[in-house]
């Protein structure tokens, strides 16, 4: 297809790598259990469609998230493609668990507000990095690539605005326990491009690099795309998103969920920008997840290119 124009913009990166979340973020959240067989071709699809890193799921206690109860079934279908495969873990419970399989590189989950740590952990911000820093350190003892995520980076339902210098302060500890990539979180989609252009300009004054830092937003105000040009123009190039707009956050309710993948693709392709993401495959890809799960992807990308075909 010859659209989008390709317009090259200077200041911009070259390239830009996707951190596919659709697997994990995408699917935990949904209310009718997924086949292990079926998420696994979802994984598959998505590496042939040219995503190079694709989050394959989680070893968190199923009681929290049931959806991905069947991580040790799912890993051994998926770890032998020529891809990265992240899992997320909690603790060093799930460390273990992750380990026995052979996974190279694992995800740890910080909160920036007081609020969600006590929400999502029952406890505080300090005693949540506590307890999963032995996770970290072991995991990078054992050769493995440790990401951490950091949520409500730009607001949070509880708290309203959260102050840069309280982001900035969580990021440090993330990066000095260890962690080679900091993922942050617009967790309820409130962000908009001064906002993180602000942030990102406070992380480097305060020594975080920003070939550390990947940005994930959700596009509960239709800024996720704005918030993404935004954090390039700073020089970020790793950037989250979710194949077809799967998941979001169970704490918004109007949240309409992840960046898709999609429409990620389709603006940078239309920046000149590589990713090695072939899009008409990835579209095919959502396409048919959307089929499996019975209903259409929320992915503008995806309804346009299949309107057309």
């Amino acid at each position: 297809m010859s659209l989008p124009m390709a317009v090259p913009d200077p200041t911009l990166p070259k390239r830009v790598r996707i951190h596919e979340v659709g697997p994990r973020d995408g699917l935990q959240n949904e209310k009718t259990a997924v086949p292990t067989a079926v998420k696994a071709e979802f994984v598959r699809r998505l590496a042939a469609a040219g995503l190079t890193t694709v989050e394959a799921t989680s070893f968190v206690h199923p009681k929290w998230v049931p959806q991905l109860a069947d991580a040790e079934e799912l890993f051994p279908l998926v770890r032998d493609l020529p891809v990265r495969l992240p899992v997320l873990v909690p603790n060093e419970r799930g460390l273990d668990r992750a380990l026995a399989l052979g996974v190279r590189e694992i995800a740890v989950f910080a909160s920036a507000t007081e609020s969600f740590a006590k929400a999502n952990l029952n406890r505080t911000v300090d005693e949540a990095l506590a307890l999963f820093a032995p996770t970290v350190i072991r995991a990078i003892e054992a050769g493995l690539g440790v990401r951490g995520y950091l949520s409500m980076c730009f607001g949070d339902p509880w708290e309203g605005a959260v102050p840069i210098e309280q982001v900035v302060r969580v990021s440090k500890a993330l990066v000095e326990m260890g962690c080679d990539e900091l993922s942050l979180g617009d967790t309820i989609g409130v962000a908009t491009p001064g906002h993180v252009q602000a942030l990102l300009t406070a992380l480097g004054d305060a020594g975080v690099p920003t070939s550390r830092i990947a940005v994930h937003f959700h596009d509960t105000y239709g800024q996720a795309l704005s918030n993404t040009l935004a954090a390039l123009r700073h020089g970020v190039t790793t950037v989250d998103a979710s194949a077809g707009g799967l998941g979001g956050c169970p704490y918004a309710k109007s949240a309409t969920g992840n960046l898709a993948t999609e429409d990620l693709v389709w603006m940078l392709d239309g920046l000149g920008i590589e990713t090695g993401v072939d899009l008409a495959a990835l579209t095919a890809t959502s396409g048919w997840m959307a089929e499996q799960l019975g209903r259409p992807s929320p992915s503008r990308t995806v309804r346009a290119l299949s309107h057309k075909e």
